[in-house]
């Protein structure tokens, strides 16, 4: 049976370019939601032949209504799993109680280690000599979430900021393929903070 994905961005969309370009018996994109009318990852939809629909914060008197909207797309989409590929904003409740355990985040750092929207930066600041990325789900928090999968990425003395970045994308789009497929095949059990992929 193939899972139904839907897509959360709102820049580039260079992962959700990684799903599109790797057909799958496991999983079809049904739908891609942006928060920005500018995120080029609707246009890698709609060439794509991917319905899109725009969900701006700026919209909506406050927070909680953004999210009721963003729960009622979505509810129409009926996705098996939802996929936060580049996506800036953090979800609510009702969301997230709307697809309990079938939200799942993309995060370039070896979380719990530097959370947020600077990983890559934070990782360099910090001297430290390994990063990676990580493939979580999500909850309340900033990356926050139980962890799917993570994978190794050396930063080389000679890294800045946007030639580590550029390497960790590369496995970050592969560790995300195979996570979602291996999800929509066998999906997951989920205990406390340990995630299971049968």
């Amino acid at each position: 049976m193939t899972a139904r994905l839907a897509v959360l961005v709102s820049g580039s969309g260079t992962l959700l370019q990684a799903l599109i370009d790797s057909p799958s018996p496991e999983f079809t994109i049904t739908g891609v939601i942006s928060d920005r009318a500018d995120a080029f990852g609707l246009q890698r939809a709609r060439d794509a032949g991917i319905a899109t629909e725009i969900v701006s914060v700026a919209q909506f008197p406050d927070r909680d209504d953004w999210n009721i909207q963003m729960a009622s797309v979505l509810t129409a989409l009926q996705p098996d799993w939802i996929v936060c590929a580049g996506f800036m904003r953090i979800l609510g409740e009702q969301v997230l109680g709307a697809f309990p355990g079938r939200i799942i985040n993309s995060h370039p750092a070896l979380l719990p280690a530097f959370p947020g929207a600077h990983g890559v930066r934070d990782a360099m600041a910090y001297g430290v000599h390994v990063t990676g990325c990580t493939i979580h789900l999500v909850d309340t928090g900033v990356d926050t979430g139980p962890i799917l999968a993570q994978e190794v990425v050396a930063i080389e003395p000679d890294d800045d900021e946007a030639t580590l970045h550029e390497r960790i994308k590369v496995v970050e789009r592969a560790l995300l393929l195979q996570t979602v497929r291996d999800l929509c095949r066998h999906g997951c059990t989920i205990n406390g903070r340990k995630v299971t992929i049968p």
